[in-house]
């Protein structure tokens, strides 16, 4: 019998048993509609209150300035769409990076086609976006800049704080800009302060930190204006229709405050984690790249490149022995594409296709890296043999 080690935490978590005992009631005997204003009603009004009081306080914002979500996806097109569609008498250019995730690209993609301008700045070796770059974008018809805390492949840390200023400046100046961040993997894994980063918006989801699946929230800040793109009920403050999930909104609300009240000693944690495994990687497999800039990147993600290999045959091979990884690769029509965030960094396909995404979480120990150290090199190693050209190859 083989261990299952999951490390594929940047994808989902598994819902935390407190989280669980905390819901279920809410699945159950406390059924009602948070619309109504009966007691049945009113209890689960309560209870979504305080699911929003938990929310805000892990991002040190205020209860009034959090909407529920069904997910990061619905957080980042509230925000982008939202935004852009309210606002557009001031301007019709967005800024962004290359290395976002599809809920803010395909969004961006989507307003160019209704005559929305886009730039999408680069990144470099490191992965991080630089904010001279960023500067330089603004125009005086930017109406939004949307940057994420952290990218959810090469776990990468962001300047957003130095973002923030940009735009605070940009204000003073006369000019109506927004700052909206994408941090679904950075919240739960490093403090967050919207007041010190200086955002406008800021999307969250649940089943990254240990919540259900299907809910979310989205910040926004004092003197926003959203355009709703879920009509249909006046729920949000009527910047999102639709019955609110209560069962999962307690959920999140707890996952929140076990994530705030214990972020400083997973951070250490994960990081620990991380780092044993990258140094058993060095010492054991030869002819791999790491992904983004060593220090400064999210705790629990380590993004490694293996020279002359499909990273696909590497996640194959160890799911036959219980682990549980990931690539930034998709599968498409039988064509493997390399991840656009790992060629963003600069790296040629061939190397690209090597990426393979190791993330932990909290309920990853030393022994189920132990087990990953002795069946990866193994594994490498007997793919390589298959791989005609990495004998004679340079090493990278």
């Amino acid at each position: 019998m083989f261990r299952r080690v999951y490390l594929d935490n940047s994808a989902t978590t598994p819902i935390d048993p407190d989280v669980v005992k905390e819901m279920l009631p809410y699945l159950t005997e406390k059924f009602g509609n948070p619309s109504s204003i009966h007691f049945f009603g009113q209890e689960a009004r309560g209870a979504v209150d305080k699911a929003r009081h938990r929310v805000a306080d892990l991002i040190n914002a205020k209860p009034n300035q959090i909407i529920f979500t069904s997910g990061g996806t619905e957080s980042n097109n509230l925000a982008i769409r939202g935004l852009c569609e309210m606002n557009e008498k001031y301007g019709k250019h967005i800024i962004t990076s290359r290395i976002e995730h599809p809920a803010v690209i395909n969004v961006c993609e989507k307003l160019e086609e209704m005559g929305f301008e886009v730039t999408y700045l680069p990144v470099y070796g490191d992965g991080i976006v630089r904010v001279e770059d960023v500067s330089a974008a603004i125009r005086e018809d930017t109406v939004l800049i949307s940057l994420m805390m952290a990218n959810n492949e090469i776990g990468t840390i962001q300047p957003v704080r130095k973002v923030g200023e940009i735009v605070k400046d940009c204000r003073k100046n006369g000019n109506k800009i927004w700052f909206h961040t994408d941090a679904v993997q950075a919240a739960g894994k490093i403090p967050i302060d919207v007041g010190e980063i200086g955002c406008d918006l800021l999307s969250l989801s649940a089943h990254k930190i240990y919540a259900p699946k299907g809910t979310g929230a989205l910040y926004s800040g004092r003197g926003v204006r959203l355009k709703p793109q879920n009509l249909g009920g006046h729920q949000e403050r009527e910047k999102r229709g639709g019955t609110e999930n209560v069962p999962s909104i307690v959920a999140l609300g707890k996952a929140c405050e076990l994530a705030r009240e214990g972020l400083k000693t997973s951070f250490d944690r994960l990081r620990d984690l991380r780092e044993t495994f990258e140094d058993g990687v060095k010492e054991r497999i030869p002819g791999v790249i790491f992904n983004g800039k060593p220090d400064t990147r999210l705790p629990n993600i380590s993004n490694v490149t293996f020279n002359h290999l499909e990273g696909e045959g590497i996640l194959i091979n160890l799911d036959m022995q219980g682990i549980a990884v990931s690539t930034g690769s998709a599968c498409s029509s039988g064509s493997l594409e390399p991840s656009p965030i790992i060629l963003a960094l600069g790296q040629a396909e061939d190397l690209a296709r090597g990426a393979v995404r190791f993330s932990f979480g909290k309920e990853n120990t030393l022994e189920d890296v132990e087990y990953v150290l002795e069946v990866l090199p193994k594994a490498v190693e007997n793919l390589r043999k298959l791989s005609p050209g990495y004998q004679s190859a340079p090493a990278v």
